[in-house]
């Protein structure tokens, strides 16, 4: 874990002459280890178990610590391979949501309380497979981003708030094997066992910020946010770059398909049966016979030889396919170009993203909170680059307002940023009249 400097940690350039210099200061001694309060408990996979734990945690009081483990990197789904909660009052609970059928008797407990987690989106999804929705929720990583701490993983909050150090040596591991062995469970289990904690102390912060309300908004936010859908996934083909010609774009895609039907098939992550530098080495070489393609350099993988076949299959089609049906160079979208385009396409536009971009860095900057958190770049693209029609002030003000909150812009983001992009839509008007 890299140090985390903090404005305590500062020292002015005028030192008191008599302390100790920077080479002789003793070094500040390591954070207490986190460990468990409760022991570590059973693994719930039995409806006797699930039940009795929920009661204990319908016994408990306050808001519900909440963590989800995926098999990222070994399984194609992204499903929850446990899930742990922690209440005050009620303790720790490791459930295996693979041994059920239905997690509804645990939803029903949770219902109307609180959850905490640390980077929602991520295991929101998960939960929801498993048929667990919050009806509220505190966001930890998201609290610290809008406190404008500037490290918000779960380890680093951990050590910099409560001044206590989390193991995360287990973070990357196979979540699916069982049985699962003891010291993952215990590392599962700690990454709720200061959840709650932590969440106090983040609220505190941002009622002393005055950020208290923001951080209201953008929780709500989250209860509905659903992971967007990727158009043309394939186009994230590590290395890709090097593929020249619209013919190597379809055979990436026309491999990447494939692959992606083999893993989805057998829920292993599609890097296992073969990996994109492969799919790259195959693009660029084309071949279509089984020995050529086997022999090519770069092409390999687990699968390479089991479903050479298929690879072959995607190769001949992208050969032969008609130029019409060739991918274009660049992805389709419903946005705005990319911005280095604009200046080029729009000068004008190209001036109201500089200005406001400018002027959101010293927004950002005076409330302590990252640019993309006050606003996400695509919404201030999106308006930026087709911009209401009218240019009378007021107006305009009401359109802008109108158009961020149609593009799913939460209240207080609008009130900040509506009127750097007024000034902006304004001043660049303005300059190219002049």
């Amino acid at each position: 874990m890299d140090p985390v400097t903090t404005p305590e940690d500062t020292t002015a350039d005028t030192q008191d002459p008599s302390g100790p210099d920077a080479e002789g200061a003793p070094e500040a001694p390591p954070a207490e280890l986190l460990t468990l309060r409760d022991g570590l408990p059973e693994v719930i996979d039995t409806d006797a178990g699930l039940a009795e734990a929920c009661a204990a945690i319908a016994g408990g009081t306050g808001p519900v610590a909440i963590d989800a483990e995926r098999a990222s990197g070994y399984r194609y789904s992204a499903r929850a391979y446990l899930v742990q909660l922690r209440r005050e009052g009620s303790g720790t609970f490791l459930v295996d949501p693979i041994a059920f059928d239905s997690l509804e008797e645990l939803q029903e407990v949770l219902r109307g309380t609180e959850w905490i987690l640390h980077a929602a989106t991520q295991d929101l999804p998960c939960l929801r497979e498993v048929g667990l929705r919050p009806d509220a929720l505190f966001d930890t990583e998201l609290a610290g981003r809008l406190l404008g701490h500037p490290r918000v993983g779960l380890a680093t909050l951990v050590e910099t708030q409560l001044g206590k150090r989390l193991r995360k040596e287990h973070s990357a591991q196979d979540w699916s094997t069982r049985p699962l062995p003891e010291p993952w469970l215990e590392y599962a289990a700690l990454d709720v066992e200061a959840l709650v904690e932590l969440r106090a102390v983040l609220a505190d912060q941002l009622e002393e910020a005055g950020k208290a309300e923001w951080a209201r908004q953008e929780f709500e936010a989250l209860l509905d946010h659903q992971a967007p859908v990727r158009v043309d996934a394939w186009r994230r083909t590590s290395g890709m770059h090097k593929v020249r010609g619209r013919r190597g774009l379809a055979a990436v895609r026309e491999l990447w398909l494939r692959r992606d039907e083999v893993a989805a098939s057998r829920d292993v992550t599609p890097g296992r049966i073969i990996p994109d530098s492969a799919i790259v080495a195959a693009a660029q070489a084309l071949p279509t016979e089984r020995r050529a393609l086997l022999s090519t350099p770069g092409f390999h993988g687990r699968g390479a030889s089991r479903y050479a076949s298929r690879w072959v299959e995607a190769l001949r089609l992208a050969v032969e396919m008609d130029e019409a049906d060739l991918p274009p160079r660049s992805p389709r979208s419903d946005g705005p170009p990319l911005p280095r385009a604009w200046a080029e396409r729009d000068p004008v536009a190209a001036e109201r993203l500089s200005l406001a971009r400018a002027e959101l860095a010293g927004l950002a900057e005076a409330h302590a909170v990252p640019t993309e958190n006050l606003m996400t770049p695509d919404l201030v693209r999106r308006v930026l680059w087709e911009p209401p029609a009218t240019r009378d002030p007021e107006q305009l003000a009401v359109e802008v307002d109108a158009a961020l909150r149609r593009l799913g812009a939460r209240a207080w983001q609008v009130e900040l940023v509506a009127p750097v992009l007024v000034r902006a839509v304004l001043a660049a008007e303005a300059s190219t009249d002049d």
